[in-house]
């Protein structure tokens, strides 16, 4: 058993052992691949938290050398060539989104600059392939296929931008492509790739004055602590949004998505005041009379509400408000089988860690597993996350049969995923 096995079968997720030990995330992970060894200040903690004597520890870290046999054949064998493929395709994009911000803080974006560009039809075009993208990546039942595409939408960008030597109203183009970037790395659990993304796309629509757009990049900003559970600097970072969604569009649901998202971080923090206000003014967005969203970066309609308050709930311990609203969430026709399998994966996961903190080792099993199928079916790094940071739930059913086999299959589909 290696330290990742170790780690997990203790029932901690990377986010949850990086918090114990006084890490990082990233830092753990390095620590799982070996590609670095923990400093003697982390051991003690690491041998408490994994219930080991410090030796055993450092007989963990340092497994026989049979167990990394020399490539002899010819020609050279890869262990990591999916990885080494995929860590290409993450700096391939970062590059593109580099470049086109380059180009477009090069460029001059005077008036008729604008009109230029905007005579051109280019401008209007790639809004509307953005728009399908978005499209193509909410219905991808496996969101990394989407990858492709986008990457090519970025070269195209690109060129553009070089033909014309004029950035005019492609900052807001960009800021657009930018965040769908980021949700396919976010979705592929790479934070970092998706807070750079994120921070591209901030920038480019805060140089076109498109403060809904601008606001939206700084809510998935956001995103990226709230799942690190930095709740402080998320909360900074969505104040923010906040006051720059103030300025964009009231017909727009910008500033109640921010709420929303305010919401869950409230709970991170324990603070349930705070919490309930913030999700009653994400509530008004049913007072708009016009349509909530003008794309695909922006798709806050309030009909996701019910399994927000549900999941809030949770955070906050108050397991009868969080059951009843889940389930009432879970029998509505948008979390109906065969539609979106995030949203209904992510509150079949919360249903679980409900049974789980009640020490009620059938219903985690029950509505984990079906969770699991889903994430198995669709392939969604999300949904899988999801179910990594339940398995720290599931310590409290003990060695229930059931449990432990609910954890092996959450185990095998991250290391299927990794390898996909």
């Amino acid at each position: 058993m290696g330290l990742a096995e170790r780690r997990k079968a203790m029932g901690y997720s990377q986010e949850r052992f990086a918090t114990v030990i006084g890490v990082d995330r990233t830092t753990v992970g390095r620590w799982d691949r070996g590609e670095t060894t923990p400093e003697a200040v982390h051991r003690p903690k690491m041998a408490e938290a994994l219930q080991l004597s410090l030796a055993e520890l450092d007989a963990l870290l340092t497994p026989p050398q049979a167990d990394f046999p020399e490539c002899t054949a010819s020609p050279p064998c890869d262990r990591h060539g999916s990885e080494e493929n995929d860590e290409m395709i993450r700096r391939e994009f970062l590059r593109l989104m580099v470049v086109t911000g380059s180009l477009m803080a090069l460029a001059p974006d005077d008036a008729d600059a604008i009109a230029e560009v905007a005579d051109r039809g280019s401008v209007g075009d790639f809004r509307l392939m953005n728009g399908h993208l978005w499209q193509v990546y909410q219905l991808a039942r496996s969101k990394s296929s989407v990858t492709a595409v986008v990457k090519d939408q970025l070269a195209a960008l690109n060129e553009g931008l070089k033909e014309s030597g004029r950035a005019g109203g492609l900052y807001e183009v960009a800021g657009d492509l930018f965040q769908l970037s980021g949700e396919l790395s976010f979705d592929g659990n790479r934070y970092t790739d998706a807070a750079t993304s994120y921070a591209l796309a901030a920038k480019a629509s805060s140089h076109a004055r498109a403060f809904d757009l601008w606001a939206c990049a700084l809510v998935r900003h956001a995103y990226v602590d709230v799942y690190e559970r930095r709740y402080s600097e998320a909360a900074e970072t969505l104040d923010v949004a906040q006051r720059v969604a103030k300025r964009g569009d009231s017909a727009l649901s910008t500033r109640h998505w921010v709420s929303s998202v305010q919401a869950e971080v409230y709970a991170g923090l324990q603070d349930l005041g705070a919490c309930e206000k913030a999700l009653d003014e994400a509530l008004r967005v049913a007072d708009l009379t016009t349509p909530v969203h003008p794309g695909g970066w922006l798709r806050f309609d309030g009909s996701r509400l019910a399994e927000e308050r549900g999941a809030r709930y949770v955070q906050l311990g108050r397991l009868d408000l969080a059951e009843e609203t889940l389930k009432r969430a879970l029998e509505s026709k948008p979390l109906s089988r065969g539609q979106s399998f995030r949203r209904r994966g992510a509150v079949l996961v919360d249903l679980a860690a409900v049974g789980a903190k009640r020490r009620d080792a059938e219903q985690a099993v029950r509505y984990g597993g079906e969770a699991l199928r889903l994430a198995e079916r669709s392939r969604s790094g999300y949904v899988a996350r999801r179910l990594q940071a339940l398995q720290g739930e599931l310590r409290t059913c003990g060695r229930d049969r059931r449990v432990v086999e609910l954890n092996t299959e959450i185990d095998v589909l991250q290391k299927a995923l990794r390898k996909g």
